[in-house]
């Protein structure tokens, strides 16, 4: 695996395209040492930064991300927060369940739909109230991510509560 040291050093340029591209790079190197530099980049001063080391996170596919993610639910920029939705999706750890039913509220549809689908990939039933409520969201893409996670969660334990008679 090839050293990751300098692309870490660049996360504290004074550049915002270095500082993205570093965070980009270390997500596709899939070396877990990168995760804490890129947990502390979560809270960079640039939005795109931001949403780079988001990303970044969710390819590295490690659990101990998984809170910090979670908390960057709550950034101020909707592309962070879209990063990071697709991020939590990627891990697929039903910790992010509740934090993610409260972005079915979120003003921003993109976050919403998004919210709804990475819950529809988690199958987990602690969304189906919160779901069921985003059906009568004002915009369609949302009521329909929406149905469309409430039928997979359906559809997944109704096939995990089905008897093996094999």
């Amino acid at each position: 695996m090839p050293d990751i040291t300098p692309l870490i050093e660049s996360l504290g340029s004074s550049a915002i395209k270095t500082r993205c591209d570093a965070a980009a790079r270390l997500g596709k190197s899939g070396d877990t040492s990168a995760v804490k530099p890129l947990i502390t980049a979560l809270s960079d001063d640039h939005p795109a930064v931001r949403r780079e080391a988001a990303q970044a996170l969710g390819r590295l596919d490690d659990e101990r991300v998984v809170p910090d993610l979670i908390h960057a639910l709550a950034d101020p920029d909707p592309d962070v927060r879209a990063s990071v939705i697709a991020a939590l999706g990627r891990l697929k750890d039903r910790r992010a369940v509740i934090p993610l039913t409260g972005c079915l509220k979120d003003r921003d549809d993109r976050i919403r739909t998004g919210a709804a689908e990475v819950l529809g990939s988690l199958g987990d039933k602690r969304a189906n109230g919160p779901l069921f409520d985003a059906t009568n969201d004002p915009f369609e893409g949302v009521r329909e991510s929406a149905s469309r996670a409430l039928a997979r969660i359906q559809k997944n334990h109704r096939a995990a509560n089905q008897p093996n008679i094999f």
